[in-house]
């Protein structure tokens, strides 16, 4: 088993906690896919000589396609219908203004509502980011009955509130200028490289918060409950016997038992 404060060994294959942190909450790949619909509506919109309805066709019609080549690739159904529902409300609320930059005006609720979802789990003490690796880790609340990976979650969970207020700011910035152009640019530089940013510092926020030989976040450590040893006995090798099962000594006394 990898310690936090541990290297792993050139012959190791279990992936360390940094790796399963960033396989958990960001992917390059779904990331890219949320922002090539943004992509084709700028272009139909642009080509079309700033026709917000050319622009909001292209956008839905290359979302259904990415949504059906997700599913065909074996994803999640409801992860793929919600990101496709993004696009045709985002679609449904530039046709209805007639501005292209109000296309972008879902993303920037969601990040307002995002920012204040996780700062109130931090302030209850049930940090979202707790929560969201330790429902995907299948620990239930083991990692609440730990102090110290619970205290390093609550920490670590204010990196990413800092993360949605960055895009509230650039995207609410852009909006008010009514800049949909700048708005499509910041999307895509405000996903994966923020959201791969963003793992990388909560990550080392859990890893300065948790105290030296913790086992990291996949073996939350419960106090009162037994450990498992980390070190299994080798191929052959019996186990140590129990106080229950090794021999008593001989007593010795001045009478023997009748």
């Amino acid at each position: 088993m990898i310690g936090v404060n541990q290297q792993p060994t050139g012959n190791s294959t279990e992936p360390s906690d940094a790796d399963s942190l960033a396989s958990i909450l960001g992917g390059r790949r779904a990331a890219v896919e949320a922002t090539l619909p943004t992509l084709a509506f700028l272009i139909g919109w642009g080509l079309s000589g700033g026709n917000v309805g050319i622009g909001a066709i292209a956008a839905v019609v290359l979302g259904v396609a990415i949504a059906i080549w997700a599913l065909y690739r074996g994803r999640k159904p409801r992860a793929v219908l919600l990101g496709l529902l993004g696009v045709a409300i985002a679609s449904i609320i530039a046709l209805r203004t007639g501005r292209a930059a109000d296309f972008f005006l879902l993303q920037i609720l969601s990040n307002i509502a995002s920012a204040l979802a996780w700062s109130v789990s931090i302030v209850i003490r049930r940090p979202l980011l707790g929560l969201i690796v330790g429902s995907l880790l299948r620990q239930g609340p083991q990692w609440r009955k730990d102090p110290a990976l619970s205290r390093a979650y609550h920490r670590a969970s204010w990196v990413w509130v800092g993360q949605y207020m960055v895009r509230i700011v650039v995207f609410g910035t852009l909006w008010l200028a009514n800049l949909p152009v700048a708005l499509g640019i910041a999307r895509a530089v405000l996903t994966w490289p923020l959201v791969a940013a963003c793992v990388a510092g909560s990550w080392w926020v859990l890893r300065r918060s948790l105290p030296a030989g913790h086992p990291g976040i996949r073996h939350p450590v419960v106090p009162g409950e037994t450990k498992t040893p980390t070190n299994p006995p080798a191929d052959g090798e019996r186990p140590p016997a129990s106080t229950a099962e090794q021999p008593h000594a001989p007593t010795v006394s001045g009478t023997e038992e009748r």
